[in-house]
């Protein structure tokens, strides 16, 4: 069969050879990558977490229903090549004509219309002897409300074939995947045109369409950790042969891209990866037409979110947490996994990716993290914080001390930490609640602006998860009460709910309740203290991404005559969701007045000393948040004489 065709605007010219095995002709610079047979929807036959294992494994507990989205698997076969893959040269072909069949998920939009056109194709990561789905851990929130479609491809021998594998799990499901060819070939040299099989039948499908009514317009191919060194290899060496994908995402890891290949490619490395240059992640080149490499300060390989989005499932279907889940013992020097939510510069990648094979809008580029050489080391600052790089609030503004490094057994060195600091000591740093909102939002917003963050942060769990956790902590020291406590995280959850619909009233109301209790209900000082600065913070993002740069305010200028003298009355009513300081401004006065409540007004009448005004404007000002808005009213001419 004839290759698919390459959607790729920003493609250059490809030139390389693929050489066959014990053959002196010299092929066409992209392989044709045979179309496979595609079976499925696999059907469901059991509930999820019944030992009958009927349903895909780790298959999400994420509410795809309420947000249209669909969840479902399929078998993928036919016949593969082993390839040699360096990462350095053009693939080279060991063997053709390998039988094969595997498995990919697929979750995607019901509707066509809420499809953007985007295919993230995530090559699962073995590293454990299963298959396990780190980017759509991480960034799942993002991608549907995005819009995008995601599909698992199940390309490696250890998650078909180990003792913990597929067929191992359920037979009866998974028992006729086989990507050794009869046991005949032993290594995952069949792979990477497992995965370009797999993209091919979701781009262009010959049968069955994985993505049901869907079209996809580019395919991005991503993968975290051992997955990113599979992709680098791949990318390096086997897409300038396949062309079937758009772009590549390595996160967690890849070594130097070649310069004369015609994809993109995106790392996006946390303070861990560069620290310990997990499989060529501190290998830097610069930024390139087709390159873009950012670095997160204080994100760890293995953060918070993965080890508790991740666990749930696995305690389900495997029967075993991932190292430093709560409510297990904890095994690492510090408590694990980091708290800056990396998962948000993620979002921003994808995002990224898809402009840039779309349109050419090239991506921006990054600081990267602060290194010492010999050894290599991170520099931190003297609260142990990592400096350089992409900086989120969550580390410049910290109520945590977060880290990529930790020690410890098993993948501690991987995990990361995330030190809590005491009450005194935060309110020593934070003494003012509104202070600290502000400068958590202002660190938002300069993100957000830089193009290095998701561009609706509170839509992110991470702000409504953290206050959950912080008060979870003080429950257990016995700083707040348990049912007051369970009300707060009740609370700041529904809020979560209502922004990921993108209802910010709802969300902002949940988070003042759940603030009243900290401030009313709270009896130790410091612990209340703390629950009231954190809903302040999240109150401020909350505002800040539901009115962008602008705060919400309703103005009134009238020039009028009192007792012969004209008068220029100014009126602000604050009509946003938070309190605003608003000064009023008139060339005969002016007047501030802060903490103005939601639906509250600031007013006052300037004597201009005259009887007579000529037109003119008077400028209202207010501030909330890290946000100021500026307005200009205009007033009539009026005599009082």
């Amino acid at each position: 069969m004839p290759a698919p065709p390459v959607r790729r605007p920003l493609a250059l010219a490809v030139t390389g050879a693929l050489l066959l095995a014990g053959a002196t002709t010299v092929a066409p610079a992209h392989a044709a990558v045979p179309d496979p047979t595609v079976t499925g929807p696999v059907p469901v036959t059991s509930p999820l977490g019944d030992p009958a294992h009927g349903y895909p494994f780790l298959a999400t507990d994420y509410d795809l229903t309420s947000r249209g989205y669909v969840e479902e698997e399929f078998f993928v076969e036919g016949q593969a090549t082993r390839y040699q893959a360096d990462g350095v040269t053009d693939a080279t072909v060991l063997s053709t004509g390998h039988d094969y069949r595997t498995r990919i998920v697929v979750r995607r939009p019901v509707d066509p219309a809420a499809f953007n056109g985007t295919v993230i194709a995530e090559w699962y990561n073995v590293s454990n002897q299963w298959d396990q789905e780190v980017d759509w851990f991480q960034a799942h929130e993002h991608l549907v409300r995005g819009g995008y479609a995601w599909v698992g491809v199940s390309a490696q021998v250890a998650g078909v074939h180990s003792a913990t594998g597929l067929r191992a799990w359920s037979p009866d499901r998974y028992g006729t995947l086989d990507l050794t060819d009869g046991g005949a070939v032993t290594d995952d040299t069949l792979s990477w045109d497992v995965f370009s099989q797999a993209v091919a039948a979701v781009r262009d499908p010959a049968g069955v369409a994985p993505l049901g009514p869907l079209d996809a317009e580019r395919v991005v191919a991503t993968g975290h950790s051992q997955s990113a060194g599979r992709l680098w290899s791949y990318v390096n060496s086997v897409d300038p042969l396949a062309g079937v994908v758009d772009a590549v995402v390595l996160h967690g890891g890849g070594g130097l891209v070649r310069d004369d290949i015609d994809t993109p490619v995106f790392k996006i490395n946390s303070e861990t990866d560069v620290a310990i240059d997990l499989l060529g992640a501190a290998q830097r080149q610069p930024d390139s037409e087709l390159l873009r490499t950012w670095e997160v300060a204080g994100a760890s390989h293995g953060d918070w979110k993965l080890i508790t989005d991740y666990g749930r499932l696995r305690l389900r279907d495997v029967g075993s947490a991932p190292g430093g889940y709560p409510g297990t013992p904890q095994t690492c020097e510090q408590p694990s996994g980091s708290r800056v939510p990396q998962h948000m510069v993620q979002g921003a990648v994808y995002d990224h990716v898809a402009a840039w094979v779309a349109d050419g809008t090239a991506p921006p580029s990054a600081a990267p993290i602060e290194l010492t050489d010999n050894p290599r080391t991170v520099v931190r600052d003297e609260r142990g914080l990592g400096q350089g790089g992409i900086r989120l609030a969550q580390q410049d503004v910290p109520t945590r001390i977060n880290s990529g490094a930790n020690a410890g057994p098993g993948f501690c060195f991987l995990d990361g930490g995330s030190t809590p600091v005491d009450d005194a000591t935060l309110a020593a740093w934070y003494p003012d609640a509104e202070a600290y909102r502000d400068a958590v939002v202002a660190a938002t917003r300069a993100a957000v602006e830089a193009g290095l963050v998701i561009p609706e942060p509170a839509a992110d769990p991470s702000w409504y998860t953290d206050v959950a956790d912080l008060v979870a902590e003080r429950v257990a020291a016995g700083t707040v009460d348990g049912a007051v406590g369970a009300e707060i995280q009740d609370l700041v959850l529904q809020a979560l709910e209502a922004a990921d619909r993108g209802d910010w009233a709802t969300a902002d109301a949940r988070v003042v309740q759940a603030q009243d209790l900290g401030r009313e209900q709270v009896d130790d000082a410091g612990a209340s203290a703390t629950v009231v600065r954190a809903t302040e913070a999240v109150r401020g993002i909350i505002a800040y991404t539901a009115g962008g740069d602008d705060l919400d305010l309703a103005t009134q200028v009238v020039a009028r005559c009192l007792a012969g003298t004209a008068y220029v009355a100014v009126r602000a009513t604050n009509e946003d969701t938070v309190p605003v300081d608003v000064t009023l401004s008139t060339p005969f006065g002016e007047r501030t007045v802060e903490g103005v409540r939601p639906g509250a007004s600031a007013y006052q009448s300037f004597s201009s000393r005259s009887a007579t005004l000529d037109a003119g404007s008077a400028r209202v000002t207010a501030s909330a948040g890290g946000r100021t808005t500026a307005v200009d009213v205009a007033y009539e001419t009026v005599d009082c004489s």
